[in-house]
Order: C-alpha cells, then structure tokens, then sequence
C-alpha cells in the first residue's frame, strides 16, 4: 500500500505530505482544485515523463517522495533484485523523483540513482493509474493475451512453461538448420583452407606444455660449456685444501677446546660442522651435475628448429601451444560439419520437423485452456457489469490464430509460432442487445466506458497484485444507480488493494474509508492547493457541498449525514468480507 506522498513545488503544489491507510480513498474537491495534481505526482513516481512545466513558477524543481508497504511475497521484490537495487520486504520502499525546471529528471529508489525505464519497471508493478482521458493497457490489443495468460495462470501457466520449453528447442534448432542452409561456396572455400590448416597443425604433432619445456632445454644448451666450467671450478674448489679439508680441520680444532666454555664455543661448532655436510652434499650434487651436462649442437639446433615451427603457428593459430590445439579442436568440427553438409542438413529438418510438430501440439493445448479461460473470464466481466447497471452489456474474447504466408503448414493453415504461442486475443463489447460486438476502444459513451474498465480492473486486481489503485474520475458521465454501483463496486475492490478515486459524485465520497479534500487558496499573491485528510464532520460539511452547491444548509447536512450513515451500514452488512 501507499503509505504517505510528499510533494514540493509541482504545479500551483508548494508543499503537501499526505498519509494514507488500507481500503478506499476519496479525493474530493472544486473544480480546478488541482485533484489531479496528486495523480500526476504518482504518474511520475511511477516513471510516467515529466514536462518543465509542471515545476511550480519560480521555482528550480518540483520533489516527489512516496512510501510503499508491500509483503513479502510481491514480485516487485524480484524486480528489485534483478535491477540490482537494494530492498527488503521488512522495510518499506522509497521512491523519490525530481523534475528540474529545465525538464531534467531524476530519480532514485531506497536511495540507489535509477534511469526512467527501470523506475518504469518497479512502478508498474505497484501502481496503476486509470484516467479518463489516457490511454490504458486494457484497451491496447496487444495486451489482452497477456490479461488473458494473467487471469488464467493457474490454468494457462503450466501449459504455458510447457509450450515455452518446447519453442525455445525449436527455435535452436531452426537456427541452426538456417544456418546451415545460408552456407554455399564461401563455406567449401572454407573447407579447402580448414583442410590446409588441419594438416598444417596436425603434422606439426604438437604436445601440450612443449613450447616451455623446449625454450627451458634451449638455454640449457646454449649455455652447457659456460655451465661446465662453473660446475667444475665450484667442485674442485670444495674439494681442493682450502674447502671441504680446511673447514674439517676448524671443526677438529673447536671441538677440542668447546668443552672449556661450551656455553659459547659449543653453538659456534655445530654451526662450523653443519656447513661442513652441507658443503659436502653440495660437492657430491655437483659432481652428480657435471656428468649430466651435455654438450650436443645437433640437438640444440633441432630445438631451435622445433621453436621456430612453433613460433610459426602461434602466429596464425593462437598464442600457445594449448590455443593452437584449440583451434585444431574447433575447424576439425567445423570441417566435419561442411564435409557432412547434406546429411547434417537432412538430420536437422527431420529433428527441427519433429520439435515443430511437438511443439504444434502443445501449442494446440495451450490455445485449448485459454479459450476456456476466455470464456469464464467472459462470464466474470459480465456479471461484474451487471453489478454495474450494465446486465445488458455482453463481452466476448475473440481468439484467432496467427497467420503467417510464409509460416508453417498447420491444419490447412499457414502459422507461425511465437514464445506466447500461436495465438491473438482481444476483448469485445457489446453494450446494448443487437449490436455487433466491437473492440473496447470503441465504446461511445465515456460512463459506459469507465465501468468496462472498473469491471475489468475489478477482476484483474485478485490477479496481478498491484497494490495501488487509482481512479481519476472513473464516474464521469453516470449518476443515479449508475453512480451507486460504481461506489459499491470501488468499495469491495478495496478488500483486495488499496484504492484511490477523484470524484465529484457524493455517492461514491460517502462509500469511501478515508475522504481528503484538495482546496486552492491564495496567499501572498500566490495560488497554492492544499490537502486536508477529513474527520467526521468534516466528511459531513464537504459531502453536503458536494449535494447543494455553494449553499450548505440544515436540509443537506442532514442529508449528508444520512448519506454517510447508510454508506457505512451497507458496507459493513454486504460489502466487506467476512
């Protein structure tokens, strides 16, 4: 739900902080108040573009800051994560939008800067706004598969994620088969140089690691005369009278005098007779050493040879001995697959023929379950109409295939299918008995037009979990009855989201849960408009205007009252659930 809305300096808005509750809410006022003011600051809270004009005159930007409450369990938390911003269902979420009197924009969610589209993104999922006026997802074609799948997804969904697992391994397969059949003499030309390079690569018997192993045995090589003489000349050193000999007789000599002060010579003796071993272990390797040194130019050239080979191909194949057996790896599939073309190509029809036939059939299963949906989603808008003074309204969900010349061969029909399916949807009405069905775009009357949608949004709400509901004027154009059931149905919407409306029908202020009133005054040679949650009595006095105009008497505050009395029996007899 929406818990509160701060709005600075937008339009004739210097600064409003309002404070909202659970059910139905009522926005009431004069004419040119600026009720709608708070609507365009949820719009733009929920990524609708912004214009300089609507920063208050004067002014640098107008500021929009408005906290949610929603539960754990709503997708909104998804659609966080997935845009990488922080939020926690234990926490409420912030949203804050800035407009600058340039037309900048900028906006941030929990505090992280975010661009139009992913602010777009969150606010879908928690407000939906309906004007009279604008333009609404129920009324684009293109949506109505979607309201559909949506309405019926405990049915649909299942077969659905079927469909889509079946779709998404033709799609790969017919992409390959594409491919496949797109090649032609550049792809034998191809060949002809995959060939080339294969016994290129293949003659040179490459071993993984080699090139290192190779360069190591290369300085060894290079340098075994220079390696010999040190080798040598270091032996015979620890081996002559001035090493090995030498230290052996300064350990005899401390070791005969430690024992007088073995407190200070004794450390000094071990430490003489342990170089001593070491000394003759080095000797010992050296000699080890020397016998292994070798002295070979027709191996040294050899590896030089061998290093240059591979110089060689790392130069067209890769930069290592392991890239240039990758590639190996790589143009030996490719040259397989070229060299297999027809056969590849024959194998490839037959499996992407079967995917399409399997994925036909559960396209067929799908289009099945949503018709079915489509005619129990029929009968729902229809009964929600007649709570609507509309019994006589009828509402069909036409669905037809999607044809396509160049598409595939299915039941004597030319299709092709698409990741939602083979299928188009889209809701028509007809308004009175013996007309013809039409699209919902094309209802005349703005009153019949606003209770299609509010009959539609009624059903769509228990579906897509949008918590915030906004009417603006959804009772333009009715009265009587008609205006009656409008606010009945408003009010029982309000048990499953919270729901706001702009109004000027008493009928519908008085079914409300919580009324604000929205009044411009003047002050200090500026126009400002101001908004004031309503206490009892101050329902009683705005509800009264509503009823009598400018004059406000006993009759219609009494009739005011009476109004908001019956309003709250009937809720709390028929309209809430128990």
């Amino acid at each position: 739900m929406l818990v509160s809305l701060s709005i600075r300096n937008l339009a004739v808005v210097e600064s409003v902080d309002v404070h909202f509750h659970q059910g139905f809410h009522v926005l009431t006022g004069e004419t040119g108040a600026g009720k709608s003011i708070i609507i365009d600051a949820l719009v733009l809270i929920s990524g609708g573009r912004g214009a300089a004009d609507l920063v208050r005159f004067g002014c640098d930007k107008a500021e929009m800051e408005a906290l949610f409450e929603l539960p754990a369990g709503h997708p909104v938390w998804e659609v966080l994560h997935k845009l990488g911003i922080r939020g926690d269902a234990d926490e409420h979420l912030l949203i804050r939008r800035e407009l600058t009197s340039s037309g900048k924009s900028t906006s941030r969610i929990n505090g992280q800067l975010v661009n139009l589209s992913m602010l777009r993104e969150v606010g879908e999922h928690i407000v939906n706004i309906h004007g009279q006026h604008e333009p609404q997802n129920l009324l684009r074609t293109d949506r109505h598969l979607v309201l559909l799948d949506t309405y019926g997804d405990s049915i649909i969904g299942p077969v659905k994620s079927r469909y889509r697992e079946k779709y998404s391994a033709f799609v790969k397969a017919e992409k390959e088969l594409r491919e496949l059949q797109e090649s032609s003499q550049k792809s034998y030309q191809m060949l002809d140089m995959y060939r080339f390079q294969l016994d290129e690569i293949a003659s040179a018997g490459l071993q993984t690691g080699e090139d290192e192993l190779l360069a190591e045995e290369r300085v060894k090589l290079s340098h075994s005369e220079k390696m010999m003489d040190a080798v040598v000349g270091a032996y015979e050193l620890l081996q002559g009278q001035h090493g090995l000999d030498a230290i052996s007789s300064a350990a005899a000599m401390m070791e005969d005098i430690s024992h007088y002060d073995s407190k200070g010579l004794q450390p000094i003796t071990e430490q003489i007779q342990s170089a001593y071993y070491q000394l003759e272990d080095a000797a010992f390797q050296l000699r080890s050493y020397r016998e292994q040194i070798e002295f070979n130019p027709e191996r040294l050239q050899e590896v030089e040879q061998r290093l240059a080979l591979i110089a060689g191909l790392r130069r067209k194949y890769g930069d290592s001995v392991e890239q240039i057996l990758e590639y190996y790896k790589k143009i030996e599939h490719e040259t397989d697959m070229l060299e297999n073309k027809d056969e590849r190509l024959e194998k490839l029809t037959a499996q992407r023929d079967k995917l399409l036939a399997e994925l036909l059939t559960e396209a067929d299963t799908l289009s099945t379950v949503r018709k079915q949906c489509a005619e129990d989603l029929a009968i729902q808008v229809e009964r929600e109409l007649k709570d609507l003074q509309m019994e006589r309204t009828s509402l069909r969900v036409r669905m037809d295939l999607l044809e396509d010349p160049r598409g595939y061969e299915w039941n004597g029909r030319k299709i092709r299918p698409t990741k939602q399916g083979i299928d188009n949807a889209e809701f028509l009405i007809s308004a009175n008995p013996g007309e013809p069905l039409r699209p919902l775009g094309k209802i005349a009357s703005g009153g019949e037009m606003s209770r299609v949608m509010l009959a539609l949004k009624s059903i769509f709400a228990r579906h897509d979990q949008i918590p915030v509901l906004i009417f603006d004027e959804v009772d333009t154009g009715v009265s009587g009855r008609a205006a009656q059931s409008i606010a009945e149905k408003l009010c029982k919407l309000s048990s499953v989201c919270q729901v706001f409306s702009i109004t000027h029908l008493p009928q519908v202020a008085c079914m409300a849960d919580s009324q604000y009133l929205i009044e411009k005054t003047v002050y200090d040679g500026r126009t400002m408009t101001q908004v004031e949650e309503l206490s009892d009595e101050g329902r009683v006095k705005e509800l009264a205007r509503m009823l009598g105009g400018v004059e406000i008497t006993e009759k219609t505050l009494h009739h005011a009252q009476e109004m908001l009395n019956l309003a709250q029996a009937q809720k709390r007899e028929e309209l809430r659930p128990e």
